[in-house]
Order: structure tokens, then C-alpha cells, then sequence
């Protein structure tokens, strides 16, 4: 039965549940399911900005709003309602997270499960606060946000640091790379690199579960849309490397 059947009795405020959000952590008896919250990118909306480095690092163009369902005006309208209420009251929209949280982690609970939450689809926002909350739950984001490599990272948060080949953001990503988070680069091309930097190259686009990828790795992700044609030093050129 697929996730989204199961979990058709309970609707969430913010959160969604995908119809085949259910995973297993391979070599192991543990079941995930994955539910996500996605706003609108950068400064789409206006007034406020959910993505601080995009222009640094050149994701503006080539961001992956517009993939899949994301065209879609329902789509767009659900996500810039939701924006426009962290705008306008983050009071409100973080108690309504929080209210998803307890409501998802009682779900998972019935049906035998694990949670696991992406809070940044789209969006790069700070909720560790709130992460902290629930440790019983493993969150997953990418982010852009360098300066998160030195912070105090709750162990149930599993980030993957994203890179960009933008001269200002390169060189403000160098610290990055002394490290053992993950880092996703994207990829212009067919095949992906088998290393990059020194780093062994896993396959990211086989699964977008980050949090069940080995430590030290780049995350290689193939160029698709808008990224295919960029040539703002976002994406990597397999021909010049």
C-alpha cells in the first residue's frame, strides 16, 4: 500500500507526505517515513528571503522550483501561502510546524515507523531550535549556509553541505572540504565523476534520503532543467575537470 494511502486520514498543516515516502535503511529492519515542508525559494516571495546565499552562490537560475509538480499554479500558490505566513507571522508558522511535528511522530507510531523530516525542500531556514525539540525524529536538509559547517549540529540533523563553483562561494567553501559532511555537487553532463576533489562520488540522484548516505562523500547530482544551460560556475562542466 503506498505511504500516501496510509497516511490519508491525518492532514497536515504544512508538512506533506509523498504517496511513496516509505524507505528502509538498508542492512536493517528500519522503516522511514519521509514527510517534507516546501516553501518558495530565495526572494520569490516578497519581502522575504529563504535562501541567503543563493546569489553568492549562483542558485537563483538554475533552482529546482519548477521540477516535477512545481509549474503547477496549485503548487505555486500552496507554497507561496505558506511563505508569506513565515513571513508575516513566524510565530504562528513555527507553533504550526511544531503541531505537524507531534501530529507526523504519533502517525508513524501507529503505523510501526520512523520519522524522518526535510524541513528545506526549497528553502535554507535555521530550525535547529526546533530539531532540537524532537530528537526522537532525523531531519535531512542540503544547505548553502557555510558558516553551519562550525556550528553545534544536533545529532539527529544529517546536513549535506551544497556546493557551488562561483569564485566568491568557492573560496568561502574551502573549509567545507577538511571535513566530513557530505557535500552535493551539481554536475553538467551524463555520467557523473567517480571522485571529485578527493572525494569518492555516490550516485545522488538514485535517492534524495540523505541522511542514509556514508559520511565524507560527494553527493553527485546531474544537471536538469534551467541547471542544464548554466554557466554561472553553479554547476560543474565534466569536460573542464
Amino acid at each position: 500500500m503506498k505511504t500516501k494511502k496510509l497516511f490519508k486520514s491525518k492532514s497536515y498543516n504544512l508538512l506533506s507526505v509523498g504517496s511513496n515516502a516509505k524507505i528502509k535503511k538498508e542492512g536493517t529492519n528500519e522503516e522511514y517515513i519521509i514527510a517534507s515542508l516546501s516553501l518558495m525559494p530565495a526572494d520569490k516571495v516578497e519581502g522575504v528571503n529563504l535562501c541567503a546565499m543563493a546569489k553568492i552562490a549562483g542558485c537563483e537560475g538554475p533552482c529546482l522550483e519548477s521540477a516535477g509538480r512545481g509549474s503547477m499554479p496549485t503548487v505555486i500558490d500552496a507554497r507561496t501561502r505558506k511563505t508569506e505566513l513565515y513571513r508575516d507571522n513566524r510565530a504562528a508558522f513555527m507553533s504550526m510546524v511544531r503541531g505537524d511535528i507531534f501530529a507526523f511522530i504519533e502517525d508513524c507510531k501507529r503505523y510501526g515507523v520512523k520519522p524522518a523530516i526535510r524541513l528545506n525542500v526549497l528553502s535554507d531556514i535555521n530550525f535547529m531550535p526546533i530539531i532540537r525539540e524532537f530528537p526522537e525524529v532525523q531531519f535531512y536538509d542540503y544547505t548553502k549556509v557555510i558558516s553551519r559547517h562550525k556550528k553545534d549540529i544536533p545529532e539527529n540533523y544529517h546536513l549535506t553541505f551544497s556546493y557551488s563553483n562561483k569564485p566568491k562561494y568557492r573560496k568561502l567553501f574551502k573549509p567545507v572540504w577538511n571535513t566530513r559532511f557530505n557535500i552535493a555537487v551539481v554536475f553538467k553532463g551524463k555520467e557523473l565523476p567517480e571522485t571529485y576533489k578527493g572525494r569518492k562520488v555516490i550516485n545522488g540522484d538514485i535517492s534524495d534520503h540523505r541522511f542514509l548516505d556514508p559520511a565524507g562523500v560527494v553527493v553527485g547530482l546531474l544537471a536538469k532543467g534551467k541547471a542544464k544551460k548554466d554557466n554561472s560556475g553553479f554547476t560543474i562542466d565534466l569536460q573542464t575537470i
